[in-house]
């Protein structure tokens, strides 16, 4: 039976840093705020777009602070994406968030280990869920093979949600192959399916897809809203992802951000992450200025 549960649209955020390579989190909550106002039921810390890699366990601690000082519900309005290679790093940001009853947890596969098998991957997400213990909950794999380059198959998504039903709710697919996005909404109709790719939210939604976590959440909040709760076409995501496809996705977030906040200090990554040229930032905020009239 299908899911009844609607995730909706979480804001995969970006991460404003200082010129020191700091992370800003009186920025970084504004901007949360921001994002929830304008529509997302969520927001993200943490993600690919995040920088979530370059974050260490004691500056995510203050995040969740700075978040939850704000008046942001920890509970139901933060997810935070893990990212480490090794299965006790992985387990203790995991149990960071938990601790701190946040939302959900966006669990990346090790990102280090290439041409792993399923049977590997099942070892180091099961170690992963029995290092946490009984607090584990909430968790949504990660699929995002441009990144860690393996794909989450869904054998392995199977066998995870059998073994840890009370662990495992759903998998983020920020991969590119529509065929697997389309497998997945057809043969786990008990998980929640979120989309990362925003080229497939719509045809998403449509099949069954309960939500997204969206990087182009941090730029046009209300248009990804209006996808995710109809289902219907909007053209200028294609002809805007076809702008953003040759450039690093984190550092032309934060060229956009500085652009329509008139902020410079956004433009601040952590190595070895590099600002977009002035050239590259110049041509894609004509483009974004052109595509959604903004």
């Amino acid at each position: 039976m299908q899911s009844s549960k609607k995730f909706g649209l979480s804001c995969a955020l970006a991460l404003p840093l200082t010129d020191q390579f700091e992370i800003d989190c009186f920025r970084l909550a504004a901007h949360a705020r921001q994002c929830l106002e304008a529509g997302c039921s969520s927001v993200t810390v943490f993600g690919s777009t995040g920088e979530g890699a370059s974050v260490a366990l004691a500056e995510r601690e203050k995040v969740l602070d700075a978040l939850s000082d704000s008046g942001i519900n920890l509970r139901h309005q933060v997810l935070g994406g893990v990212a480490a290679a090794s299965i006790g790093d992985a387990a203790e940001q995991a149990r960071l968030l938990l601790k701190r009853d946040c939302r959900g947890v966006l669990l990346a596969p090790p990102f280090y280990f290439k041409n792993v098998s399923d049977e590997g991957l099942y070892a180091w997400f099961s170690q992963v869920f029995e290092r946490v213990g009984n607090d584990a909950r909430g968790v949504i794999l990660y699929n995002i093979p441009s990144v860690t380059q393996v794909e989450l198959s869904e054998n392995l998504v199977s066998r995870l949600k059998a073994a840890f039903p009370d662990v495992v709710e759903g998998v983020k697919d920020s991969g590119s192959d529509w065929v697997y996005t389309e497998h997945l909404l057809k043969t786990h109709d008990d998980l929640l399916i979120l989309i990362g790719n925003e080229r497939h939210l719509s045809r998403g939604v449509r099949l069954g897809a309960q939500g997204a976590i969206s990087g182009l959440a941090n730029l046009i909040p209300e248009l990804l809203r209006r996808l995710v709760e109809t289902g219907e076409d909007d053209p200028r995501i294609d002809r805007f992802e076809d702008e953003l496809a040759e450039l690093p996705f984190a550092p032309a977030v934060k060229a956009l951000l500085a652009h329509l906040q008139h902020d410079p200090a956004w433009l601040n990554l952590r190595p070895p992450l590099v600002t977009l040229s002035k050239a590259q930032a110049a041509r894609l905020a004509h483009a974004y200025g052109e595509i959604f009239g903004r």
